[in-house]
């Protein structure tokens, strides 16, 4: 039987670059209703998993009770969502071994992806923090390339041991880096870049260790919270995922980002059951 599993919904509505955003509509849906029924899914799909909005702002909180969905009020002063993750768990009753952070401007998100982190775990309690990549194809990459020349800082990618399937690395320079990259263009469709998916879950034990640590030589060079648990010892555990022939998009941080969200729930349509239950490797 599975262990008890939490999904955390860190909601912040003071976002420096998009203010409100938690509630704006997304094709007629507020973000955080679409975030929120994505982890709803994967709750009523795996035994003993659990889903909670964590909030630091009465609009958040009035919209969560008019929407019966449960919440916690948060401190102002978490730095970062994994601080007001360690929050929510220091305050709910229930014991969970397993705790999810479900990022509330990630309404694409796709469930399938939850579930890779959640069956890892059950799968091999030992893990301390696990994570999703994308193992990108060459049009990926070149894609990828493109946009940081614009955006250097856009885009994190993995290195991660084959053996272990643990990360040995972040960064938000390309790696590793290529030699005789057209050598390898003919071998596969795939490339060796494995792009990183910011979502996170952690065992509660090493989550609670997380909140002692101060920030990072190398968490500050990148701007790479993951990169404080790496130097601290503690091991990230990489599940490889894909998009099932969906186009992926990362979190809503400015009101372009709406709009092209709508745009691809309009040609994609929106998440079903068959989307997420369609028999597909993960690799």
């Amino acid at each position: 039987m599975n262990q008890k599993s939490l999904i955390v919904i860190p909601a912040r509505y003071a976002s420096t670059r998009f203010p409100g955003k938690q509630l704006v509509k997304i094709a007629g849906k507020e973000m955080l209703l679409r975030v929120w029924e994505i982890a709803q899914y994967v709750s009523n799909k795996i035994e003993n998993v659990e889903a909670v909005v964590a909030t630091d702002d009465e609009r958040i909180q009035s919209f969560c009770e008019q929407h019966d969905i449960r919440y916690f009020m948060t401190s102002t002063e978490c730095r970062t969502g994994t601080d007001r993750v360690c929050e929510v768990i220091q305050k709910i009753d229930d014991k969970f071994s397993f705790v999810m952070n479900l990022q509330g401007d990630n309404p694409l998100c796709p469930p399938w992806f939850i579930e890779a982190m959640l069956n890892e775990y059950n799968n091999d309690s030992s893990v301390e923090v696990v994570t999703p990549c994308v193992n990108l194809t060459w049009q990926e990459l070149d894609a990828l390339r493109s946009s940081k020349i614009k955006t250097p800082f856009s885009g994190t990618t993995a290195v991660l041991n084959h053996k272990t399937k643990n990360a040995v690395w972040f960064s938000k320079q390309i790696i590793p880096a290529i030699r005789k990259e057209e050598k390898y263009r003919q071998l596969s469709k795939q490339s060796p870049i494995y792009r990183h998916i910011g979502v996170y879950g952690y065992r509660t034990d090493i989550l609670k260790k997380l909140k002692q640590l101060p920030e990072s030589y190398y968490e500050k060079l990148e701007g790479l919270e993951q990169l404080r648990f790496l130097e601290n010892g503690i091991s990230i555990r990489i599940v490889a995922v894909d998009y099932r022939g969906r186009i992926g998009m990362s979190g809503i941080d400015s009101p372009e980002d709406v709009s092209k969200a709508e745009a691809l729930l309009e040609k994609q349509g929106e998440f079903t059951g068959e989307n997420n239950d369609h028999t597909h490797s993960d690799r």
